[in-house]
C-alpha cells in the first residue's frame, strides 16, 4: 500500500479551538490564558513554558496555535525549529520566542536558541518551547537545557484510540459524512496516531468521495491511495 501523501494546503490550520485536549487540558488552558494576556504587559508572564511528549501528542499544534493567536493580536514571533539550519538573529520586535523540536537542535541552533532565550527574558518576552524529552534528559548544552526546565513544564499525552475515534466521528458528523466502525478501525490502525494527520485524511476522503460520488468505505480509501 502506498504511503499517503497528505496535502497540507487543504488543512484548516492549527488553532486552540481545533485542538482536542483530552488528557492535555492543563497545557491547553495554560497557553490560552497566557496568549489571552500577552497583549497586556501587566498580566503577561515572562516565565517560560516547555511542552514535551512523544510524536503525535500535539506539541507543534499548540506552538503553532500560540503563533497564530499572537499574530491575530498583531504580534510577530521568533520561530526556531530543527529544519531551520541558519537561524536569524533575535529581533526586538518579537512578542515571543517559540522553539520547536529542541531535542534535535544542532550546536548552531542551540547557540541561537540560547541567545533568543536570554534576549527574550531580558525584554520580558515569553518563551514557549517543545521537545520529545523532559528537560533533564535533553541532549543540549547545559545553560539552555536548564533554562528550558525552570518554568512551566507540561508532559503531553497521545490521545487514546477511544478519544481519537470520538474526535473523528464528531468531525465526520459535522461534515455530514458517515464513517462505519470498519472504516474508523482501518483509519486508526493503518495510519498515523497523530490526530492532525487523521483529520487531514478525513478531509481528503471527504473530497475524494464527493469527486467519485461514492460513500467512504475501505475500498474507497484503497482507491484513493492507489491514485496518489
Amino acid at each position: 500500500m502506498k504511503q499517503l501523501a497528505l496535502d497540507i494546503g487543504i488543512a484548516t490550520g492549527p488553532s486552540f479551538d481545533a485542538f482536542f485536549a483530552g488528557p492535555n487540558e492543563a497545557a491547553l488552558r495554560h497557553l490560552q490564558v497566557w496568549v489571552g494576556s500577552a497583549g497586556s504587559p501587566a498580566l503577561h508572564s515572562p516565565v517560560p513554558t516547555y511542552l514535551w511528549g512523544e510524536g503525535g501528542s500535539g506539541k507543534t499544534h499548540l506552538l503553532e496555535s500560540v503563533r497564530v493567536a499572537l499574530r491575530e493580536q498583531g504580534a510577530s514571533v521568533g520561530w526556531l525549529h530543527a529544519g531551520l539550519l541558519e537561524p536569524p538573529q533575535f529581533d526586538e520586535r518579537w512578542g515571543a520566542v517559540l522553539l520547536d523540536d529542541v531535542h534535535l537542535y544542532t550546536a548552531v541552533q542551540q547557540h541561537a536558541a540560547f541567545n533568543w532565550f536570554v534576549n527574550a527574558q531580558t525584554l520580558q518576552r515569553g518563551v514557549v518551547a517543545a521537545g520529545a524529552l523532559p528537560p533533564a534528559d535533553l541532549p543540549l548544552r547545559e545553560d539552555l537545557r536548564t533554562r528550558l526546565g525552570w518554568g512551566h513544564v507540561f508532559h503531553l499525552q497521545v490521545l487514546s484510540e477511544t478519544e481519537r475515534r470520538a474526535v473523528l466521528r464528531q468531525a465526520a458528523d459535522a461534515r455530514g459524512v458517515m464513517l462505519s466502525d470498519d472504516v474508523l478501525d482501518f483509519m486508526l490502525h493503518r495510519f498515523s496516531r497523530d490526530l492532525g494527520s487523521l483529520m487531514e485524511l478525513l478531509t481528503q476522503l471527504d473530497g475524494y468521495a464527493l469527486q467519485t460520488q461514492r460513500a467512504i468505505t475501505i475500498p474507497l480509501i484503497r482507491s484513493m491511495l492507489e491514485n496518489e
